[in-house]
C-alpha cells in the first residue's frame, strides 16, 4: 500500500478517537497511533539453527514435538495440527497443553516439563471434539479449547488430565477461536474466526464457574466508545449469534485473544489488526495495523495467535507472512523476534511462555510439506533472556 494512504488511514484513526488507556502499560504508545517499525530490544535476527530458527543472540531452540511421532521419552504420540497453546504451573515444573485442528479426532494433548525443562511426560486431556483451534488458561488452572466450525463449542478441561473435559455451551455456539479471562471484571472474553464476525465477553453467574452466565456482544462503530449487550439466544443454531443484535461490531477473522493489565488485546486476520479494548474505560483501540505503518513495509503481516509478559511486551505470531513471530513493545516498536526457514506453507501457532518466564513455546502448524491434515506440525520451544 503506497504511502500517502497509510498516512492518511492512520490520521483518520487518531481523528476517530485514538488516545491513550488509563493505567495500561501502552499509554505513552497510544497517544502517537498504532505500532510502528523499530529496532528489536534484543538486537538481530542470527542466522538459523539446524531446525531453521533464526533467533537473536542468546537465546537457543529445540523440538519438543513433532505430529504423529512419540514425544521423546513417553509413550504418548503428539496430534497432528498443533494450534492454541498455554503453560500452566505444575509444581517445580510446569504444562504446555496443545490444541489439534483436525476435524473429529481434534481435542487436546498436554506435555508435562519437570524443573529442569527435561520432557516427564505427555497425553491427552480431550478427545472426541473437531477443528480445535485456539482457546485460554483461566485464573484457577484450566484451558478452554475452542471449536472453529459453526456449532462450535468451548471445552474446559484440566491440564494434568485428571478431571474430566466439560463443554460450556453457555458461552455460545459459534466458529469460536480464542478466549482470555479478565479477573478483574470476572469475565471471559471471545473472539469469533468469521469475515463478519463479533467479539464477545462471557459473565458467568459465579466466577469460576462456567456452565452458566450471560453471553454479551460489543456494540460499537470503531474505535472510540463502546459497550455491550447481551446475545438473546447464545445457543441458537437457526440464527447465528453473530447476527442476533443490531448494531454489534463487525471484526474481519478474529483470530488470537490476550488479556494483560487491564487490557484484553486481540487480532483480526482479515485486516491485519491488533485491538485493544480498554476494560475500565470500555473503550476499543488500535494496537497495530499494517496500513497505519508509516515508514518502510510493514515487518507483521498475517496476525493469528498472540501472549504476553509481565513487561508488557506482546508477541504476535503469524499465519504466513515471513513465518514470523512479532514482537509489540510498550514503547510501540513492532518489530521480529523469531523467524522460521523451510516452513512456508504453514503457520505459527499456540505462542506461550512458561511460568517463570523463561521459554516460549509454539508450533508450526503445518511443518515443512505443509500438508493441510497437520501430518508435518513440529512444537518447539525457545529459551533466553525474556524482557521481565
Amino acid at each position: 500500500m503506497p504511502l500517502n494512504r497509510r498516512t492518511f488511514l492512520r490520521a483518520t484513526a487518531v481523528a476517530g478517537g485514538t488516545t491513550a488507556f488509563s493505567g495500561a502499560v501502552w499509554q505513552a504508545a497510544f497517544a502517537v497511533g498504532p505500532a510502528q517499525p523499530g529496532p528489536s530490544p534484543y538486537g538481530p535476527l542470527h542466522a538459523a539453527d539446524a531446525n531453521g530458527l533464526r533467533l537473536p543472540e542468546g537465546f537457543v531452540g529445540r523440538v519438543v514435538a513433532r505430529s504423529l511421532q512419540r514425544v521423546d521419552g513417553t509413550r504418548h504420540t503428539w496430534h497432528p495440527a498443533p494450534d492454541g497453546g498455554a503453560c500452566f504451573r505444575d509444581g517445580d515444573g510446569w504444562i504446555y497443553v496443545s490444541n489439534s485442528e483436525v476435524p473429529l479426532v481434534g481435542g487436546v494433548s498436554a506435555v508435562r516439563f519437570d524443573a529442569s525443562g527435561k520432557v516427564a511426560s505427555a497425553y491427552r486431556i480431550l478427545n472426541g471434539t473437531t477443528l480445535n483451534c485456539a482457546g485460554g488458561a483461566t485464573p484457577w488452572n484450566t484451558w478452554l479449547s475452542c471449536e472453529e466450525h459453526d456449532y462450535g463449542l468451548v471445552h474446559e478441561t484440566d491440564p494434568r488430565g485428571e478431571k474430566p473435559a466439560t463443554s460450556r455451551p453457555a458461552m455460545g455456539r459459534f466458529k469460536h477461536e480464542a478466549a482470555a479471562a479478565d479477573p478483574e471484571r470476572k469475565v471471559v472474553y471471545l473472539t469469533e474466526d468469521q469475515p463478519d464476525g463479533c467479539f464477545y465477553r462471557f459473565r458467568p453467574n459465579d466466577w469460576g464457574d462456567l456452565s452458566a452466565g450471560t453471553l454479551e456482544v460489543l456494540i460499537g462503530s470503531g474505535t472510540g466508545a463502546v459497550r455491550w449487550t447481551r446475545v438473546p439466544d447464545p445457543q441458537l443454531w437457526i440464527t447465528p449469534t453473530r447476527r442476533q443484535v443490531p448494531g454489534a461490531m463487525r471484526f474481519d477473522g478474529g483470530e488470537g485473544c490476550y488479556y494483560t493489565g487491564g487490557v484484553c488485546y486481540f487480532t483480526t486476520k482479515g485486516d491485519n489488526r491488533v485491538w485493544a479494548y480498554d476494560a475500565s474505560a470500555e473503550r476499543l483501540d488500535l494496537a497495530y495495523d499494517d496500513d497505519l505503518v508509516t515508514g518502510g513495509e510493514p515487518p507483521l503481516r498475517g496476525v493469528d495467535n498472540v501472549t504476553g509478559t509481565s513487561s508488557g511486551d506482546l508477541y504476535v505470531a503469524e499465519d504466513g507472512g515471513d513465518m514470523e513471530t512479532n514482537l509489540i513493545t510498550p514503547a510501540g516498536v513492532v518489530t521480529p523476534f523469531l523467524r522460521l526457514l523451510g516452513h512456508d506453507k504453514s503457520e505459527i501457532t499456540g505462542p506461550a511462555f512458561s511460568p517463570d518466564g523463561s521459554r516460549l513455546y509454539f508450533s508450526s502448524q503445518r511443518g515443512k510439506s505443509g500438508v493441510a491434515a497437520g501430518t508435518d506440525g513440529v512444537t518447539f520451544e525457545v529459551r533466553g533472556p525474556f524482557r521481565r
